[in-house]
């Protein structure tokens, strides 16, 4: 395949889009979509560029002064840019983004031995997770299987859960923290469990997802983000929300983690509570009364300051990619509920108000997310994993067109 250069891609799909677009129009999907894609395309091969010369980092943020804000390997996200080449690789079928996708994968590689925290998950699921599943590289697998062992060991039968953060200064606040954003986790375990004939992996995932349902959702089924344990007991001993705005609110991109953990969860194990679990979760963020009409969340959703609030792309995006694939599992007016919030995220993510000009915004795809808040950090800035998710939402998208169903 000889690949056509970025510009005449981002022609092609610009020529498929409107040239204004009024408050409240739509613009046709295909269109958006196309032009997202090549958009993403392009600020991802640019900000393959502008690490070239940075070996081992990957792409995080802008920092406060404009500038593209690196991490390491070890830092949670690493594992998103990587993910995010796959997927383009996916849709474009472009040498040059596999080769990409390849090179800023084993930037990652070390962390399959990770065992002091929970996200190795997200590192290598995201990276690795993709790069065998598009490539078949036995050598890609064995690393998720190395990576999942590590995983394993932060699994406390007593809690039955995986534990997220060791104590540090800032942790000691709880004896055994469990966050949310754990279930996410979880899918590389699954699928560790079922290619390696390794029980033990499904068990882990199967208990956490479970006890996690038990302790962390409120009736209305909103979720903490954090459950600290009791160690020598296994009894819950406190319950906060240390990125939202208070202990009883609803962390936007927290509730988008429950939403997708437990969607994922129905889909490998295809027990009905999980279903019911998820059902209830999109329930509460699509019917909220503070959900904006373009559907793109504030950070959260009971931030104060509502309507003048910060928008969270990132939770936006997470949010549309599991509403996609829940959208298979339910009745059909379900289903079409759940797919024109989807299709709106979409549109409005693949507006200018969220989607960068090539070229732009450090080489990141999205604009306006939300990190962490209460600490002021990462407001209003692009995020990696928020690139991730939209890329991704977009193929569901496509593959739910294309397929009438998803391939996962």
């Amino acid at each position: 395949m000889h690949p056509l250069p970025s510009t005449l891609l981002l022609s092609a799909a610009l020529a498929l889009v409107p040239a204004s677009e009024g408050a409240g129009e739509a613009r046709d999907l295909d269109a958006a979509i196309a032009h997202s894609l090549a958009t993403a395309r392009t600020q991802s091969l640019g900000m393959a560029k502008a690490l070239a010369s940075q070996p081992g980092r990957l792409p995080k943020t802008i920092g406060p002064d404009g500038t593209l804000e690196t991490c390491d390997s070890s830092w949670w996200v690493s594992g998103f840019f990587p993910g995010v080449l796959w997927y383009l690789y996916e849709n474009f079928g472009e040498e040059q983004l596999k080769q990409q996708a390849i090179e800023h994968t084993l930037r990652v590689e070390d962390q399959k031995y990770t065992t002091d925290n929970h996200d190795v998950g997200f590192m290598i699921f995201c990276s690795f997770g993709n790069a065998y599943r598009l490539t078949q590289n036995p050598e890609f697998k064995e690393v998720i299987r190395i990576a999942s062992e590590s995983l394993s060991t932060r699994f406390s039968a007593v809690t039955g859960t995986i534990r997220s953060w060791d104590l540090t200064s800032w942790s000691e606040q709880w004896k055994y923290p469990v966050i949310i954003d754990n279930m996410m986790n979880l899918e590389m375990l699954m699928w560790a469990g079922r290619e390696f004939g390794n029980d033990a992996f499904k068990n882990i995932a199967i208990s956490h997802a479970d006890t996690t349902m038990r302790n962390h959702f409120r009736e209305d089924f909103s979720s903490f983000h954090v459950v600290s344990y009791d160690l020598e007991t296994g009894e819950v001993e406190k319950k906060t929300t240390a990125q939202g705005y208070s202990d009883d609110s609803a962390w936007t991109r927290g509730q988008g983690w429950g939403l997708y953990g437990y969607t994922m969860m129905y889909r490998l194990v295809r027990e009905p509570k999980y279903l019911d679990q998820a059902i209830g979760i999109a329930e509460f963020i699509t019917n909220h009364p503070r959900l904006p009409e373009d559907k793109i969340p504030y950070w959260d959703f009971d931030a104060p300051d509502i309507p003048d609030a910060p928008r969270d792309a990132s939770a936006g995006a997470l949010i549309c990619s599991a509403l996609f694939e829940l959208s298979q599992y339910v009745d059909a007016a379900r289903s079409e509920k759940y797919k024109r919030v989807a299709e709106k995220q979409i549109r409005t993510l693949s507006t200018p108000e969220y989607l960068a000009e090539p070229g732009e915004n450090q080489h990141f795809i999205l604009k306006h997310s939300v990190g962490h808040m209460p600490n002021g950090t990462e407001i209003d800035v692009p995020l990696t994993y928020a690139d991730y998710y939209f890329v991704e939402a977009m193929l569901r998208w496509k593959a739910l067109k294309r397929d009438g169903k998803l391939s996962l």
